[in-house]
């Protein structure tokens, strides 16, 4: 894995991870946008982490921080590089941001019918947290 890059997004960057997610990430959400990923980027910096090799994009992670929870979106790595380290190497630079921050738990967003990802989740070592549900209205139409 030593020719894999992780750095963080800028806004040059935007439209090629848009781009990449709908070929690599599975389903879509309300903020797949450039609006929205443009105000991620804009208001933390740091969170929409890329992997790169070879100059392409080939993975993503969302590592969101409020000040009191750290969660995770959009990990997604290229169908044609799956199963190489890149999900793995994204989470650690997640995670170490995390604690940087001073995090102290990791949550992760997994579709339920995504179970090539529950798989990869729980080799990372998360599990699924059965006594939360998530709870969720859309603000805009």
């Amino acid at each position: 894995m030593s020719d894999l890059r992780i750095r963080a997004a800028t806004p040059d960057d935007l439209d090629t991870v848009l781009a990449f997610w709908k070929t690599a990430a599975e389903g879509t959400s309300i903020s797949d946008d450039r609006d929205g990923v443009e105000r991620l980027v804009a208001r933390d910096p740091g969170a929409l982490i890329l992997a790169e090799r070879g100059g392409e994009l080939v993975g993503t992670v969302i590592a969101g921080f409020d000040g009191w929870r750290c969660h995770l979106y959009r990990l997604a790595a290229h169908p044609a590089y799956r199963r190489q380290g890149i999900g793995s190497a994204l989470l650690a630079a997640a995670e170490e941001r995390f604690v940087r921050l001073g995090g102290r738990r990791a949550d992760a967003m997994v579709l339920t019918r995504n179970g090539t990802a529950h798989h990869a989740w729980r080799a990372a070592g998360y599990t699924p947290e059965e006594k939360w549900r998530r709870w969720v209205k859309p603000l805009t139409d």
